[in-house]
């Protein structure tokens, strides 16, 4: 089979041998298959990956020097199911599934792992267990968004939200959308949207984000007094003694930069809870006593429950978001690597599928 191979640290497209379900899988063809901002890190930041992966007490299914084929937001066709399967999915029946496989030894990664092809292959194998059928005669460049979709969902669901918060979501790339989205689906608002890209904003807008900002006229803090929120401890004091009402300031970083999460600290208002989706592959900064004297809160966020997911693909077959108007571009296999190059250095995309069979 044809696939977009990371070797070497580039991207070629070669042939393959096609994977061979194991107990318990389905074979499957690939439909479409989304290029997140992940694969991007992952392409230039490999080894660190596997080196970061082992440090935080878990083992890499990527393998230094290895092949290895990208490509864990996708939508698939059943081929054939393997061994111990139940035959819940027949033969052309389309599916998703959250991107790894049940091994007689684990949990792998798909689009992470250098023994099982992601996405970006024109055959892959899942689980049987987790894979859910599209509804609703959905295509599979939209069913292809159920999980970064998801991704939005859950860093929205972690964030602990209450009534009195005012709400910025910095960085509309997929995953800022996605936040945006799950935030518009829970009737909350309104949202301050944050990005230099002005094709990321308008995508914002129809996202459901009350305002948009870019970040090269306006200072991020300047937006916060307008949401009723007092900027020091001194003006949230004269608020409290007065009785009147203050929102509390929360941030959704959805860009991954480097000094992103000490700048937005320094210009947030006291007491602002920053909740982090976004991810930095280099080593960052942070100067807590700044953090320690405006108690501002971190709170960290990684990928979704399988009710998460199974959420994200109802709402995007019912028709109940907008998520699918991100795709900027769709591309064949011989195309991918050039896709990439785009998406790092054209911030007018936004989301690039690749459909592996022409």
């Amino acid at each position: 089979m044809r696939a977009v191979i990371r070797r070497a640290g580039i991207l070629v497209v070669d042939d393959m041998a096609a994977p061979t379900p194991q107990a318990g899988q389905v074979l499957c063809k690939t439909l479409a298959c989304g290029i997140c901002g992940s694969d991007l890190h992952a392409l230039d930041h490999y080894d660190h990956m596997i080196d970061l992966t082992a440090r935080a007490g878990a083992v890499s299914n990527m393998v230094k020097g290895a092949d290895t084929v990208f490509g864990h937001e996708f939508c698939c066709e059943v081929l054939e199911a393997g061994p111990q399967t139940m035959g819940r999915f027949k033969a052309g029946a389309r599916v998703v599934s959250i991107p790894g496989v049940l091994t007689g030894t684990g949990f792998e990664s798909v689009g992470y792992s250098s023994r099982l092809p992601g996405g970006f292959a024109q055959t892959m194998v899942l689980s049987e267990m987790l894979m859910l059928e599209v509804p609703n005669g959905l295509s599979p460049d939209h069913a292809a968004l159920t999980e970064p979709l998801a991704v939005g969902e859950h860093a929205v669901a972690k964030a602990g939200i209450e009534a009195d918060h005012a709400l910025m979501v910095v960085g509309c790339g997929p995953v800022g959308l996605a936040v945006i989205a799950a935030l518009k689906a829970r009737g909350l608002g309104p949202i301050v949207a944050w990005d230099f890209s002005p094709e990321r904003r308008a995508a914002a807008q129809l996202m459901g984000a009350e305002r948009v900002v870019d970040p090269a006229d306006v200072a991020s803090h300047a937006s916060w007094a307008d949401y009723g929120v007092p900027k020091t401890r001194a003006e949230a004091m004269l608020a409290a003694a007065e009785g009147r009402e203050v929102r509390r300031p929360l941030v959704f970083e959805c860009v991954g930069a480097p000094g992103l999460v000490q700048s937005l600290a320094e210009d947030s208002p006291v007491g602002t809870r920053i909740v982090v989706v976004g991810v930095c592959m280099q080593t960052d900064h942070i100067e807590p006593l700044i953090l320690i004297s405006k108690e501002i809160e971190l709170r960290y966020v990684l990928g979704y429950t399988p009710e998460e997911f199974a959420a994200s693909l109802r709402a995007l077959a019912e028709g109940a978001t907008r998520y699918p108007d991100i795709i900027t571009g769709v591309v064949g296999l011989d195309d991918t690597p050039g896709a990439f190059t785009r998406l790092q250095t054209d911030k007018s995309q936004i989301k690039i599928l690749v459909t592996p069979h022409p």
